[in-house]
C-alpha cells in the first residue's frame, strides 16, 4: 500500500470510528428517552451531574415574616433559584426578599396564581432546569426537604411529581390526597353548609380511608407544595391561565398523571399553615366558583370516564391495602 493510499484508509478509519461513537451516543440517549415513556427502571441521567432545582412562590399582600421564613427553609436546601413572584399592590415585600441571596423578586400584575408561577416556571424549563418547586408561602420544614424529594424522583424516572406529607402547625395530618372530584364533591364540601353531608362528603373526596403513611399514586395533590420534574412541564405544560384562583393545580395533576405518576411520598414532611380563605372571603368564593365551573366545562360535568376509572382504580387500592 502506497503511503498517499495508506493515509486516506487511516483517515476513513477514524471517520468509521467517530461515527460508530457518535451513533452509540444518541441511540443510548433515544433508549433512555423511550425507556423513561414506558416506566421501566433505570439509571438517571442526573446522577452524572449535579441536580438543579428552582422554586417559586407568588405572594398577595403576604405576611413579610411568613415570606421570611419559607425563604430561609429554602435557602438551606439544596434549592438553586426561589422566584418571589408579587402580585401585591405595592412592592414592600422586595426588601424581604433581597435578604436572601437565592430569591429573585419579580414584581408583576395580579393575572392569578396559575400565571405567576408559570412566569418562573417558563425561566426554569429556559435555564434546563431539573426540578421546579411549587410552594405557598404560608408552608415550612426542616432540614433539605426539596434534596430528598429530588433523590426519590432521581431513583423513579416515572414520576412527574410528588408531594411530601403535609401537617398543620399542631401535627395533625392534612388530608391532601383525594379523588378526581366529581361536581357534587366541591359543591357541597365549598357551599352546602350541612355538617353530617360534608363530612361523609369528604371522607371518600380526602380520602381518609387512607393512612397517610403509604407511598401511592394518587389522582390528585394539593397545590400548596407541588415539586414537579420539568421534563414532564414540557410534556404535559404548565398551568392552565384560564383559572385565576384554585382548580388549576387539579387541572394540572390531572395532564400529568395521564402520562406519569402523581406521587404522595410520606417519607418527609412539610407543614402548612393552609388558612382556606375562600370559606369566608366572598370575593375567593366567588373566584372558587368560577374556578369549578371553568374545570367541570374543560373535564365534563357528568360524564367523564377517565374520573371514574382513576377514582375506582385508587379506591380499590386502598380497601384492597395494595
Amino acid at each position: 500500500m502506497t503511503a498517499p493510499a495508506c493515509f486516506i484508509w487511516l483517515f476513513q478509519f477514524n471517520l468509521l470510528i467517530l461515527h460508530g461513537v457518535f451513533s452509540l451516543h444518541t441511540s443510548g440517549t433515544a433508549a433512555l428517552t423511550c425507556r423513561h415513556r414506558c416506566g421501566e427502571p433505570l439509571i438517571s441521567p442526573l446522577a452524572f451531574r449535579h441536580t438543579m432545582i428552582n422554586a417559586s412562590i407568588v405572594t398577595y399582600l403576604t405576611d413579610p415574616d411568613e415570606l421570611r421564613t419559607i425563604l430561609g427553609d429554602l435557602a438551606e436546601s439544596s434549592v438553586r433559584t426561589v422566584y418571589v413572584v408579587d402580585h401585591s399592590p405595592t412592592d414592600a415585600l422586595r426588601p424581604v426578599a433581597e435578604e436572601y441571596p437565592k430569591a429573585v423578586y419579580e414584581k408583576a400584575p395580579n393575572l392569578g396564581y396559575g400565571t405567576g408561577h408559570n412566569r418562573a416556571i417558563r425561566r426554569s424549563l429556559e435555564e434546563e432546569a431539573d426540578y421546579h418547586l411549587v410552594v405557598n408561602a404560608d408552608v415550612k420544614w426542616d432540614g433539605d426537604v426539596p434534596g430528598a424529594l429530588a433523590s426519590f424522583m432521581d431513583s423513579r424516572p416515572q414520576c412527574g411529581m410528588v408531594t411530601p406529607k403535609v401537617r398543620y402547625p399542631n401535627g395533625s395530618i392534612q388530608y391532601v390526597c383525594r379523588l378526581l372530584p366529581r361536581p357534587v364533591d366541591l359543591l357541597i364540601r365549598r357551599f352546602v353548609p350541612i355538617k353530617k353531608l360534608q363530612r361523609r362528603i369528604c371522607d371518600r373526596y380526602e380520602l381518609r380511608e387512607f393512612d397517610y403513611d403509604t407511598l401511592m399514586n394518587i389522582p390528585v395533590l394539593p397545590g400548596s407544595f407541588m415539586f414537579l420534574r420539568c421534563e414532564t412541564l414540557r410534556d404535559v405544560g404548565i398551568f392552565d391561565q384560564r383559572y385565576f384562583m384554585y382548580a388549576e393545580d387539579m387541572d394540572l395533576c390531572r395532564r400529568i398523571r395521564s402520562r406519569w405518576e402523581t406521587i404522595f411520598y410520606p417519607g418527609v414532611t412539610v407543614y402548612h399553615t393552609f388558612a382556606r380563605e375562600s370559606t369566608h372571603n366572598f370575593k375567593l368564593m366567588v373566584y372558587h366558583a368560577v374556578s369549578i365551573v371553568k374545570y367541570f366545562n374543560k373535564w365534563g360535568w357528568l360524564f367523564d370516564s377517565e374520573r371514574k376509572r382513576a377514582n375506582s382504580e385508587i379506591l380499590r387500592q386502598i380497601r384492597s391495602g395494595k
